[in-house]
């Protein structure tokens, strides 16, 4: 390159800054909708709880409006990895130790349940949207990583005769096409599908049940009444017998409880343009999605049609712009796989999770009203499942009992919403997981 070439761009001219999920399932567009005086079943979040708990109500009988203070799935429901599989952070021996051993053990269940289930609900609502048991490949970032992993995966198959595989370093790449991890595991039923055209089946199905989804009328505040609740809206107060917070990521000060106890956090995701079948095939040769042991994990997978590369992870110790965390993702995906490194970017985006200080889930009502947060990065299944589960609770359904009910749900003093701690905690956990890797075996 001589000195008057300018380098090349990672981006490619027409980028987007919105996810690549809405090329093919947009957000809808604002309406004129308003809400209506009254309701049996007010829910707060058209996300997968929030529509979940819906189909749930709605199917029951109950006069059910949804309400989003966006589009109708413009959060982290249309903005994740679209990757399902163990939804619990704590191992068994954490939970044990918190929890005894009988609701330990039913806390993994429910992830296991909730990762079969998906699969039926979106079978039986007939949904579109790419699911597949493509299984996952749990990369170790460090020698110690893989020692731990596969020690884990020898526990689980004693214990429950679990379907887990470990592949050693010599045999990586017939899993994924790079030499930059120290092995990992298999775990065949983990899956993938495209997320925003699964919440767009949600929302067909929602409103097939008769419940109303409005977007853009936001709730600004509630009032627990005699008869039920007094809900604030941008568009007029609605009364409400029952009330649903499904907020995760964007619970706001109108449930300053709530706010308290979970921790949002973005999560970046890149977009590569479209690339050669044949380095598609040495990449990804199992079309696995693909996480690893980092503390603060990187998470990609082909996209569905494996024409491109979705790369996610969080490369900020602060929040950032797209346009920024972009090209860092770029850097960080090249270090994995050099062969990409003249790849550019065609869509950059974020979106919000939520995690809590126990790293757990949690169901359960605050005031009389319902909720279901905290899934900690892990929220595809098992958001959609309680959020089923909470609906059923709603309809007083005795199925609607889960392990995660009554279970503490911890904050910290002082903590009210805005996570000051996390640049710091973020820095600490990048700077380890650097150590950790590069320590020799």
């Amino acid at each position: 390159m001589n000195a008057e070439t300018p380098p090349r761009s990672i981006w490619l001219p027409d980028w987007s800054g919105a996810p690549y999920w809405h090329e093919d399932a947009p957000p809808e567009e604002a309406t004129t909708a308003s809400p209506p005086a009254s309701v049996d079943v007010l829910i707060v979040g058209s996300g997968y709880t929030g529509l979940n708990a819906a189909i749930e109500t709605a199917g029951g009988g109950r006069d059910t409006l949804v309400l989003d203070k966006d589009a109708p799935g413009f959060g982290c429901s249309t903005r994740n990895g679209g990757q399902i599989g163990h939804s619990i952070k704590p191992d068994l021996e954490t939970l044990t130790r918190r929890h005894g051993a009988a609701r330990a053990d039913a806390i993994m269940g429910e992830s296991r349940t909730a990762l079969d289930w998906i699969e039926e609900r979106i079978d039986t609502l007939g949904i579109d949207c790419d699911f597949s048991r493509v299984g996952r490949f749990h990369a170790a970032h460090s020698a110690d990583s893989y020692e731990a992993l596969a020690r884990g995966a020898e526990r689980l198959t004693k214990a429950r005769g679990a379907e887990v595989e470990v592949v050693p370093r010599a045999e990586q790449r017939r899993e994924l096409g790079t030499d930059a991890y120290h092995g990992g595991v298999v775990y065949p039923r983990d899956a993938g599908l495209h997320p925003a055209k699964y919440h767009l089946g949600l929302l067909a199905a929602a409103r097939a049940a008769g419940a109303r989804v409005i977007g853009h009328c936001a709730v600004t505040g509630l009032e627990r009444t005699e008869g039920g609740y007094s809900v604030a809206t941008e568009q007029g107060t609605v009364t409400a017998r029952e009330v649903i917070v499904a907020t995760n990521g964007y619970t706001g000060p109108v449930t300053p409880w709530l706010r308290r106890r979970v921790i949002p956090i973005g999560s970046y995701i890149i977009a590569t343009e479209e690339l050669p079948a044949e380095l598609m095939d040495r990449l990804f040769p199992t079309d696995r999605v693909i996480s690893d042991t980092r503390k603060v994990v990187y998470y990609y997978r082909p996209s569905p049609d494996r024409r491109r590369v979705l790369f996610g992870g969080r490369v900020s110790a602060s929040e950032t712009d797209p346009a920024i965390s972009g090209p860092r993702l770029h850097e960080d995906m090249c270090a994995l796989f050099p062969e990409l490194r003249d790849t550019r970017i065609s869509h950059s985006w974020l979106g919000h999770v939520a995690y809590t200080f126990d790293e757990l889930m949690h169901v359960g009502q605050r005031d009389g009203v319902h909720y279901a947060m905290g899934y900690c990065g892990t929220g595809v299944s098992m958001a959609s499942y309680l959020g089923m589960r909470m609906g059923q609770k709603v309809l007083g359904a005795p199925e609607g009992r889960t392990a995660f009910d009554d279970l503490p749900f911890p904050t910290r003093p002082f903590y009210t919403g805005n996570p000051w701690f996390l640049p710091p905690m973020v820095a600490w956990y990048r700077w380890r997981d650097r150590m950790q890797q590069n320590r020799k075996a």
